[in-house]
């Protein structure tokens, strides 16, 4: 077959490249490859990317450690139902693995967990996901547990004096609500360990001097989150270890603190929001703050998971920072001294976990090309030491984001990333648009960045449109627009939602009759909500979503306890208006098919919000579809379930927006499959 018909597409992208200007079309652009261009509808295109691959071929770095010559790094594994082992890396850029991923390294302090193990010369301590204690891993010994049974810890750090750690511990053996503190755990012997600090709701990030004198914290209480209203400590450590002269640091009440970090000189640094911008301070004297650096940028990120690390010091008088400033990532070296900056890095999507090793600032970089690791500052540069396996993606079927503002609100704006849809070896039937996928973030104080996602080329490189949404209340914008939400949540974010599809149905992008909306937990409450009161989408995908959150406000954890009084209002002194917002209450206007996928195991979300929805759903005659998964891990989730979900999905939206997709796909039986419009 000739390719006359195709020429308009190929001149078309022959003169992007001759121009370097950015790409307003977003239909598929055909490359030039070996081997007949079919025409077939959006959705239906083969790709060389399966759902296995997005997940179970790809390995993450969870976090990093400096530990004497070596990097220490905690990096889940796909091959392992996405359990988490521990891997050193030495000068030399040997990698070896110390602990097995089946031992499945993960705290659940605050249910989130993060900064899960902690390296001390040749030993390592590691909390274990199955039970929650406390290990150490010393040459040729098993694993000896430390902590009793009915506690968890993390975020811990070494206390040299009388051989002890310091870690923050919930204590669930009570009952009720578990007690936060930080302790101090004996490195030798299994035993109750001594209180350190208590008295707080919450404890996090606790930090020693390079002199082992002082120890930094910081606490913050109900109702609030850590990126709410929090408080920075100073303690001094006397000659016995223990700890006298407490002080607070002055910060305003609304302002938030993270990531205390002592200097070679021993004065005490901190990320502060009281701009507006989540700065870094130091500490004074008199215990207040002073800006290292003015920006109005984003070093810091909401602490979901303890042990982020934003900064770190490569030498007594510079710093090396990573931020967020609009829509990219950067890092960043301060010079103490004169206040002068060099920017390392600007083609980085994200930047985590920056730590000083013995020869140098390590962090864990991603781009928007199939391309992340462990990286190395040199000079005024980077090289990149170790890559996780990822999974593979020819570069002509990788969709390239296209950053996107609009106006939403009262003179407001939202923001996203669009990534058209992309496969060389296909084109769509004349004059037709791309379905749209609105993909939304949990939190909802997360954010969407420009990271490659597989997840996401799994569908650009089948034919579909996606928007990867920064609603209003995102972080990576500032304090003001991350409690733009607040008292807004169910509402604003709704809003965006169907602002963000109107804006590209308006560009001509996608098409108006084939929009679907996604979300997980947080983001599933927008997706029921965006389909219940607005007539906007076909079609909605909820992961593990909240229909109900009047239940929600009864049933929540300690760490999110609160979250719903600044999301919503206190509770039960605004018991209608938790009604009024819940999709589960206004079935009324919830027509539009909706598939529902719920872990067994979730702790957070329990199963009684997706199954109450989907069987009222069911008995009202509205197409939907209910799949639980995970009662055979104990983390919910695996790769496999997520694999399975995703090519569930495809399914789905065949049968919403009348296409075949290509390949073998899960049967998916859609109850109410007749209520389908023709």
């Amino acid at each position: 077959m000739g390719l006359g018909r195709y020429l308009p597409y190929l001149l078309s992208a022959a003169l992007l490249l001759l121009c370097g200007c950015e790409r307003t079309d977003t239909h598929a652009q055909p490359a030039k490859e070996n081997g007949e261009i079919k025409v077939a509808p959006y959705g239906s295109w083969q790709s060389p990317l399966s759902a296995a691959d997005v997940f179970k071929q790809t390995d993450d770095i969870a976090e990093l450690q400096s530990v004497g010559n070596a990097i220490y790094f905690a990096e889940s594994s796909g091959r392992d139902q996405g359990k988490v082992g521990i891997k050193r890396l030495d000068g030399l850029g040997k990698v070896t693995q110390v602990v097995l991923p089946d031992f499945n390294v993960k705290s659940t302090v605050h249910e989130y967990g993060g900064a899960a193990f902690l390296g001390i010369g040749k030993s390592l301590f590691a909390t274990k996901m199955q039970d929650q204690l406390f290990y150490r891993f010393a040459p040729n010994q098993p694993p000896l547990p430390l902590t009793p049974n009915g506690t968890r810890h993390a975020d811990c750090v070494a206390y040299p004096k009388g051989s002890r750690i310091i870690c923050v511990r919930e204590d669930h053996r009570q009952g009720g609500e578990p007690k936060a503190s930080l302790v101090t755990i004996n490195l030798n012997f299994a035993g109750e360990g001594d209180t350190f600090v208590s008295g707080h709701d919450f404890i996090s990030s606790p930090t020693i001097s390079p002199d082992n004198t002082q120890l930094a914290w910081i606490t913050w209480e109900h109702p609030y989150m850590p990126w709410d209203n929090s408080v920075l400590w100073l303690g001094e450590l006397d000659r016995k270890g223990q700890l006298k002269n407490v002080r607070k640091v002055s910060t305003p009440e609304a302002s938030s603190v993270a990531q205390p970090l002592f200097g070679p000189d021993g004065k005490l640094y901190v990320v502060s929001d009281i701009s507006n911008w989540w700065n870094i301070y130091r500490v004074t004297p008199s215990y207040t703050l002073e800006p290292v650096l003015s920006k109005n940028a984003e070093f810091a990120v909401p602490d979901w998971r303890l042990g982020n690390h934003n900064y770190a010091f490569e030498n007594a008088t510079t710093l090396i920072a990573s931020y967020v400033e609009g829509n990219r990532a950067a890092l960043l070296r301060i010079h103490l001294d004169s206040e002068l900056t060099e920017s390392l890095a600007i083609d980085f999507a994200e930047i985590t976990q920056v730590v000083k090793g013995e020869d140098g600032v390590y962090f864990v970089g991603a781009k928007a090309t199939p391309e992340k690791g462990i990286y190395r500052v040199v000079g005024r540069g980077t090289e990149l030491v170790y890559a996780p396996a990822l999974a593979n993606l020819n570069p002509n079927y990788v969709s390239r984001a296209i950053n996107i503002a609009f106006a939403t609100g009262k003179d407001q704006q939202a923001y996203g990333y669009f990534y058209g849809p992309v496969n060389p070896k296909y084109v769509p039937p004349h004059d037709t648009r791309p379905p749209l996928i609105v993909m939304l973030h949990g939190g909802p104080t997360s954010r969407a960045s420009l990271a490659y996602r597989s997840e996401i080329q799994f569908w650009t490189s089948r034919g579909f449109a996606v928007l990867d949404l920064n609603f209003r209340g995102s972080s990576g914008f500032g304090r003001a627009y991350r409690q733009s939400l607040y008292g807004k949540w169910g509402e604003s974010d709704v809003e965006d939602a169907v602002n963000a599809a109107k804006y590209l149905v308006a560009k001509g992008w996608v098409d108006a009759n084939k929009l679907a909306i996604r979300g997980i937990s947080a983001g599933g409450l927008t997706v029921m909500s965006s389909l219940a009161f607005y007539n906007v989408f076909q079609a909605g995908v909820s992961y593990e979503g909240i229909s109900d959150v009047e239940q929600l406000a009864k049933s929540t954890h300690k760490f999110e306890s609160g979250y719903l009084d600044q999301l919503i209002g206190p509770y039960p002194e605004n018991t209608d208006r938790y009604r009024e917002l819940s999709p589960l209450n206004h079935l009324d206007g919830l027509n539009e098919p909706l598939l529902i996928f719920q872990s067994l195991r979730n702790k957070i979300v329990p199963t009684s919000q997706s199954r109450q929805i989907y069987d009222a759903l069911k008995a009202k005659g509205v197409p939907t579809a209910y799949i639980d998964y995970g009662d055979d891990s104990d983390e919910g989730r695996t790769p496999e379930h997520k694999a399975a979900g995703l090519e569930t999905e495809l399914a789905f939206y065949g049968q919403v927006f009348k296409f075949t997709p290509a390949g073998k796909l899960p049967p998916l039986i859609l109850d109410n499959i007749s209520a389908l419009t023709p």
